[in-house]
């Protein structure tokens, strides 16, 4: 029998966030290591680790990586019944206030989803909303008809960060 998963994180948010990356919900790993994208094949961490040239190993870091970089992070969904990690699983999803958010943090200019169920979710609740977004590839281990250097190269383009040695 599946049970009633709460979200157990909060949104990480700053008055200068501008871009905002949302997942779908913690994966039983997360759940057990307390943080995002915690499953130790998962690509999210090292990707803005290589983008941003700052270290992600430590939640600390990983927070104050995402301060220093103007990216926020939170997950579509609220609540849920699953039997696995996999977004696919999610059943009875109750779906985060996004509206609410993005109205307290007004520098947010731009959504970017971790996988094309957070995307789903977002576009049947707020997609009257007028906000750049796109669906990035997921960097779950479970998504690998796609390298994670392919994976990086669209992170980086859509995360505005230049090639090294570009200037913009």
């Amino acid at each position: 029998m599946q049970r009633l998963q709460q979200h157990p994180f909060d949104p990480i948010v700053f008055a200068d966030t501008r871009i905002l990356i949302l997942g779908t919900f913690p994966s039983f790993d997360s759940f057990d290591r307390g943080f995002y994208y915690s499953h130790p094949r998962n690509a999210f961490w090292p990707i803005l680790s290589d983008l941003s040239g700052y270290p992600a190993m430590t939640r600390e870091q990983k927070i104050w990586l995402l301060k220093q970089m103007g990216w926020g992070l939170w997950d579509m969904v609220e609540s849920c019944h699953r039997k696995n990690s996999l977004d696919s699983s999610l059943r009875d999803i109750k779906v985060n206030d996004i509206e609410s958010l993005l109205k307290r943090y007004e520098n947010i200019e731009k959504i970017l989803f971790t996988g094309r169920k957070a995307e789903k979710v977002f576009e049947s609740g707020f997609g009257y909303l007028d906000i750049a977004r796109k669906a990035l590839p997921s960097p779950s281990p479970a998504y690998a008809s796609m390298s994670r250097d392919e994976k990086m190269e669209i992170y980086r383009i859509e995360l505005g960060v230049p090639k090294r040695g570009e200037v913009r």
